[in-house]
């Protein structure tokens, strides 16, 4: 009995303190692409410093009671406080729910905005290399660099209805391409070593699945390219 009443306690000092920490925003529109395990949405986040976001942001939006979840916003407006955010949702789990429950009109709870400490650098050439995991992370790079500097990359997108979207949907120099394989790093490799970017004049920067980041990273270091020109941001899944 003792440790029941404690449990409520704590839980519920837990919930006052979250909620005084929280914000709030409101969804202006969802769209699920076809089949919808990509969730894409919409927000007014009218709290949110979205001026200064000089490096590439993250949200800790709340997906369930004391459950949080990241997602990197793209294609922002300042003037607004309006951004976009992409959920791949082909996985079971809090975050997959919350984004294909959302409706237009809802409210959002976020506890913060991040930074993932990664923006693009003065270079010739910068290359986005993604998964659909990071396909709002690949976009946010985007309109930072341009049209300031060339910009191109691939994002591994396993749906082929999901490719095709992306190449009509979106205006982009990133390249859709085959998941050929479980965690996408043989086919993201395959895909790096048919481009022959020049070692000298051009930064990588990396994100998605923790694996295929990694193994990625390992083929750029053995092909020369130097830690400095690669920029690593990895999640779970």
């Amino acid at each position: 009995m003792q440790t029941s009443t404690l449990h409520k306690l704590k839980a519920r000092a837990a919930r006052l303190l979250e909620n005084r920490m929280l914000q709030s925003g409101r969804v202006l529109e969802v769209r699920h692409w076809e089949p919808a395990t990509m969730v894409e949405i919409d927000l007014h986040l009218p709290y949110a410093d979205v001026q200064n976001w000089q490096e590439i942001p993250y949200i800790k939006f709340k997906v369930d009671e004391f459950t949080y979840r990241d997602y990197t916003p793209s294609g922002w407006d300042a003037e607004t406080k309006t951004c976009t955010i992409y959920v791949d949702a082909a996985h079971k789990g809090p975050g997959s729910h919350w984004a294909t429950s959302l409706k237009k009109d809802d409210a959002v709870n976020y506890l913060k905005v991040g930074t993932t400490r990664q923006s693009p650098e003065g270079t010739s050439a910068i290359i986005a290399l993604g998964d659909e995991s990071s396909m709002g992370h690949m976009l946010a790079l985007q309109q930072m660099v341009l049209p300031r500097a060339r910009f191109s990359g691939a994002v591994l997108i396993g749906n082929p209805e999901h490719r095709k979207q992306f190449e009509e949907y979106f205006w982009s120099p990133l390249q859709p391409i085959e998941r050929s394989d479980v965690y996408g790093h043989h086919s993201m490799i395959q895909w790096v070593i048919q481009q022959h970017y020049d070692i000298a004049h051009t930064v990588f920067y990396l994100a998605g699945n923790n694996i295929m980041v990694n193994e990625v990273r390992k083929l750029l270091k053995q092909l020369g390219y130097p830690s400095s020109q690669i920029k690593t941001q990895g999640f779970w899944g």
